[in-house]
């Protein structure tokens, strides 16, 4: 088959016809579209902007709920750090008032024992410590100054380094008035232990005399009272009654060993003549009891007193010849007879070792010597017993 020809410029007059229609359909196009999005825009715009303004408004909230938090989280690290501020402080003064129930200790401990004692000081024991002011608030201490100065450290730097160590600080300082407490127990019961030795020791020595410790015993005392002052109940405490008890005891038997006839009443080394007890009479050559002992001496040695006491006679006494009778309190007393003269008088207040008389031959002797008795509630006994209990004691 053949086709019609079409003649050159018809052809192209068809084909620039096709391109105007063609720019006419792309015109077309793009206006319609340019009219639809024009058109969705003015029918959705505030829908878009009510999508915008809610993400903007859930991206604020959720910056503002971080925000909360984190603050929230200060809030509660600052009040961590207020209360922890609060219990080093409460800590530090608890501190300060345990090392002033230390020194008050070592006072007590001074009085009980009559040595002077120097307390520790506790608040003194680490470099990083921190001392309450009278304001309440801790200062560095000179330590802490000083280890600033070694290190090179700066201010803020061993500010932070000494807030870090300040609990172990505390905690070695508590650990220390611990110690301390614990080291003057110990010594109250050391202080008891040793007292309570020396009283029974001194009552032994009491014993070896013949009398009753008993005897020594003061009476009850009537009209007891007074405001009552307890002590606190702690280890110290107990420890501190039982000593102040154990040396009450030990004062009491030392006063009883210190009253009782123990001493010579003749210096030097010195020779008997005659026993206690049973002997032959040198006047009658008959049996008969010897009240005392008769000690070798030469005239004028002088005779002294055995014990602490009262003269209740200084006078010439028959057989006794010049005699001085002293009183040394619970029923016993001491004779020195046959004294060629007197140091003292009756009523005279004596102590231990005091001149009462000097050695003679008065009365019934056969030569110069000393006659001397110990008796107790009025009967004699054998002075050796005293004497020989003072040579152990000593």
């Amino acid at each position: 088959m053949r086709f019609p020809s079409i003649p050159g410029t018809r052809l192209r007059a068809a084909l620039a016809s096709l391109g105007g229609i063609r720019i006419l359909a792309a015109g077309f196009v793009v206006t319609s579209l340019w009219a639809g999005a024009t058109t969705w825009y003015l029918v959705f715009r505030d829908e878009l902007l009510a999508r915008f303004v809610a993400q903007q408004g859930a991206m604020q909230y959720g910056y503002e709920e971080r925000i909360g938090v984190l603050r929230t989280q200060i809030d509660r690290a600052a009040i961590e750090r207020l209360s922890a501020s609060d219990g080093v402080e409460v800590r530090l003064t608890e501190l300060a008032q345990r090392q002033a129930a230390m020194e008050k200790r070592h006072a007590m401990l001074s009085a009980l024992t009559g040595a002077p004692t120097v307390p520790e000081v506790a608040t003194a024991a680490a470099p990083a410590a921190k001392r309450p002011t009278p304001s309440g608030k801790p200062v560095p201490s000179p330590d802490a100054l000083e280890l600033r100065s070694r290190d090179e450290e700066s201010p803020e730097a061993l500010g932070r380094r000494s807030a870090r160590d300040l609990p172990v600080t505390i905690a070695a300082l508590e650990a220390r008035l611990d110690g301390i407490a614990a080291a003057q127990t110990r010594s109250l019961e050391r202080i008891a232990q040793r007292a309570g030795h020396t009283a029974q020791r001194l009552r032994g020595l009491v014993a070896n005399t013949g009398l009753d410790a008993a005897r020594f015993e003061r009476p009850s005392a009537a009209g007891l009272g007074g405001p009552l002052v307890p002590i606190v109940i702690d280890p110290f405490g107990i420890a501190f009654v039982e000593a102040q008890r154990a040396l009450a005891d030990e004062d009491r038997m030392r006063r009883v060993a210190d009253g009782l006839p123990l001493r010579q009443p003749l210096a030097g080394s010195f020779s008997q003549s005659s026993q206690f007890g049973p002997r032959l009479d040198p006047f009658t050559r008959g049996l008969a009891l010897h009240t005392g002992i008769d000690m070798k001496a030469d005239a004028g040695d002088p005779a002294r007193a055995t014990a602490a006491g009262r003269v209740v006679a200084a006078e010439y006494a028959g057989g006794y010849g010049n005699m001085v009778e002293i009183d040394h309190g619970h029923g016993v007393t001491t004779r020195y007879a046959h004294l060629s003269a007197f140091a003292v008088q009756s009523g005279q207040t004596v102590e231990a070792g005091s001149l009462v008389g000097r050695v003679g031959s008065t009365g019934r002797s056969t030569g110069s010597h000393l006659h001397y008795e110990t008796r107790i509630d009025g009967e004699p006994v054998d002075p050796q017993r005293f004497l020989r209990a003072g040579t152990a004691g000593r």
